[in-house]
């Protein structure tokens, strides 16, 4: 197949190395030419992929519109930050019908929508879009780790395809008929990873951390159910899976900004020294606003948007969880 992913991040760039070593015909797109030239003549991502030698046959494309016309389908791979002006060139192109697979995990801060649904907002509610997710770090992914992700679609046929396209003996794929819950999974799991690295910034131990990871996926859980999702979606990959995953990974760019934030740092000295993104600072705030329309209580989420917002300290979270009423489990 010709597949064209949308992005030249970490993620973009092992999932075209999947989709190479399957066979398929692959082109990358990446917002700034002289990168993707760079690119090509190192065959290395250095900024985001160092150390990993890309595949000869992996191609580049600097023209987003021509890789869509080209493509069977797309992988995007775009943070949610820029997700919408990003796709705004194959908005304005005529007949662009090309399926789509998002894999962004965010939500967008002021409009509280998923990538999902800023995809459909720029490119027509009948495109046809899947979620992939799951524990599925780029670093390991590239280096042909054995990694396990779901493809959910309401359209069955395509999650099939991505299915069958994308799957290996180091990358297997499972599918869903729940992209609701897929999405909000990979999108929560994000602002648990910020506080379970605030756990190991403050050196409070395995039971804590254990602690969070238990209560996060109950509120994982009780968010995603209240928003229409399927709870058992939840004790799957894209729920439980990745929330381990991010929450003791030294890959996690989440765990890591929570860690620092732990240590004393402050959010603005942390992000302004990172290289990739990390999507619970913004998911963070938008799951809070979607909580508060729906009246969800979500008292890790809170706690860690005082923090980020510097209404509270790293500690007095911490306690303000630990005092709340006593209740049945």
């Amino acid at each position: 197949m010709k597949i064209g992913v949308l992005g030249d991040g970490a993620w973009g760039t092992a999932l075209a190395m999947v989709a190479v070593q399957n066979g398929h015909d692959v082109k990358v797109w990446g917002i700034d030419p002289a990168y993707l030239q760079a690119m090509i003549a190192e065959r290395e991502n250095k900024k985001f992929l160092p150390g990993v030698k890309l595949p000869e046959s992996l191609g580049f494309e600097s023209d987003m519109v021509k890789l869509a016309r080209e493509s069977e389908f797309l992988i995007s791979a775009v943070p949610t930050k820029f997700l919408r002006k990003t796709l705004q060139p194959l908005a304005a192109a005529d007949g662009m019908n090309t399926p789509l697979v998002s894999v962004t995990k965010g939500i967008e801060p002021d409009t509280f929508l998923r990538p999902l649904e800023i995809l459909r907002d720029v490119l027509g509610e009948d495109k046809t879009i899947a979620i992939l997710s799951g524990p599925s770090h780029a670093e390991e992914v590239a280096r042909k780790r054995p990694t396990t992700v779901v493809v959910a679609c309401e359209n069955e046929v395509f999650a099939q395809t991505v299915q069958t396209a994308m799957m290996n003996d180091c990358f297997r794929v499972y599918t869903s008929g729940d992209a609701l819950g897929v999405e909000l999974g990979g999108a929560l799991k994000n602002v648990l990873a910020l506080a379970g690295g605030i756990c190991i910034g403050l050196g409070l131990g395995d039971n804590a951390l254990a602690a969070l990871m238990t209560r996060g996926l109950a509120e994982m859980t009780r968010f995603g159910s209240a928003m229409g999702a399927q709870a058992r979606t939840f004790y799957g990959l894209s729920g439980i899976g990745d929330l381990i995953v991010t929450c003791i990974s030294e890959h996690g760019r989440n765990r890591a900004v929570g860690i620092a934030l732990g240590r004393g740092k402050s959010l603005d000295e942390i992000l302004s020294g990172m290289m990739g993104v990390a999507e619970g600072v913004t998911a963070a705030r938008g799951v809070m606003g979607l909580a508060k329309q729906k009246n969800i209580t979500m008292p890790i989420t809170e706690e860690v948007v005082r923090i980020l917002e510097g209404h509270a300290s790293p500690a007095e979270a911490v306690g303000n969880l630990m005092q709340r009423d006593p209740r049945e489990e």
